[in-house]
This record gives C-alpha cells, structure tokens and sequence, in this order.
C-alpha cells in the first residue's frame, strides 16, 4: 500500500510544488514538514545544515510514512540529497534550478535567475549554467528578501510592494549592449507563491520559469501509485500558529510537531 508524498522545505516554499503536485495528482495524499526553526537555511554552515536536513527528514518520514520525499528546496538540495538517498529507504526527488528549461525558451538569450544568495553562488548552480544555458547571458539576483516576503503573506501580511521591486530591480539593468532579459528562473521554490506580484511588478512580459512541474513529472515517474495514505497533514519543527491559514489554504489542515532525537 502506498503512503503519501512527504514535501520537505525550511519554511513554506515548497507550497508551490505542493501545488504543482495536486495539478498533477489531484487524488494523491500528501505531507508536509517545515524546519521553521532554522529558517533561512542560507545562514548555517553546510555541515551542520546537511545533518540537520537528514534529522528533520528522516522524523518526518516516521510521522507519516510516505513513499516518496520531495525536497522541495534548493539550498537542501544541493547539500544533501545524497545522504538523504543513504538515509532512506524510500525515492528522494531534489529540486534545482530550472535553467535547463529556461534556456529552451528564451529568446533573446538573456535570462535572469532569481534565487537565494545560497544557490546564487553554488557550484551546482553554475554547472548547470555550463550545461543548458551556455550560450546565454545569465544575471544572477540575490533576493533572499523575498522568501520573508513569501512567509510572510503566507501568515496573512499582504507582500510589500517595494521591496519586491528593490529584488527584481537588477534584472533590469542590461547593459547598452545586452539584449533584454525575457525569461526569469524562480531558483526557490518560495518565489512562485508570490508571482502575481512579480508579475504585476515587472517592467516588461517575461517568461517565469520555476521547477514545479518537472518535480511533479519525476514524482509521477518513480512513484506512479500515489492514492492512499492520510492525507492533509504538516509537521513543523517550531509553532505553527501563524502559519495554519496559509497551509489549510493548500490543503494541509492538520498540524503537527516533529521531536528530533538528540
């Protein structure tokens, strides 16, 4: 009997695949573990985070039994996907930066990746870079302000408008000689929660590309029989009171806490 997808994010970005997801799969069961109480993972060291990332997980997989973890977040990702593949005994499906399908179709051959400063500035990031995108002009943000901005409408704050102008601001910039930007990667998975905003604040109409459907595909791929399990619930590692509306909002209505061992 198949049990549901686990959904792992430092905070409630991974809300946008779970959305994905439920497009995808309307009839799956679903879970979902936050690590609020060491969000933003963009300050910790990686050898602390990346044990840190398999604790959390691995309480959450006893709390609910799932048969696939999606971790819905680049920064765990990129740190610790295979120690979490050793760790378990169940798929694990990571998330990355979607340039690949970015640089498919851009135009003018100039993209923007908006992501945190973490992922900015990885290795992986820019070997994905060499890989799908080499022959673009890549600009590259670091708007880790807008995963507060993210949590925050997510606990019922409307986002501020200005900040998520200050964020984008440099995707603008081209120089004289520069084409113009026309396809923007969402590199965390917090940015698609606010794209009506980015949309509505945008000079311009560009392509905004984030990895959503492609987690949703892979998930469908290595785990095809994903009915049963119970459905609705999510695990914090800190309070969830502010945070209740915004996960009912996507369907997880039950909360939770994880106790991780010493």
């Amino acid at each position: 009997m198949a049990g549901p997808v686990l959904i792992f994010d430092s905070g409630v970005g991974g809300l946008s695949v779970a959305r994905s997801l439920r497009q995808y799969y309307p009839e799956t069961a679903m879970c979902y573990a936050c690590d609020n109480a060491w969000m933003p993972y963009g300050l910790r060291d990686d050898v602390t985070l990346s044990a840190r990332i398999v604790a959390v997980c691995q309480a959450a997989v006893q709390a609910c039994q799932p048969s696939v973890l999606v971790v819905a977040c680049n920064t765990a990702s990129t740190l610790a996907l295979d120690s979490l593949r050793k760790a378990l005994v169940i798929p694990v499906v990571g998330t990355v930066p979607a340039i690949k399908p970015a640089a498919a179709i851009s135009q003018t051959r100039h993209i923007g990746l908006l992501a945190t400063r973490a992922t900015v500035g990885r290795p992986y990031t820019q070997k994905l870079i060499e890989s799908f995108a080499s022959d673009c002009i890549i600009t590259r943000v670091a708007a880790d302000a807008l995963v507060l901005e993210a949590e925050a409408l997510l606990g019922g704050i409307s986002p501020n408008s200005e900040r998520i102008q200050q964020a984008l601001a440099p995707l603008w910039q081209t120089k004289d000689s520069q084409p113009p930007v026309d396809t923007v990667v969402l590199g965390c998975t917090h940015f698609p929660l606010l794209k009506p905003w980015l949309e509505a604040l945008a000079p311009m109409p560009v392509n905004w590309i984030d990895s959503g459907d492609a987690i949703a595909r892979r998930v469908g791929q290595i785990a095809p029989a994903l009915k049963n399990g119970q459905d609705g619930r999510f695990f914090t590692t800190a309070s969830a009171e502010a945070l209740g509306k915004g996960f009912a909002q996507y369907g997880f209505c039950t909360p939770g806490r994880l106790e991780l061992g010493a």
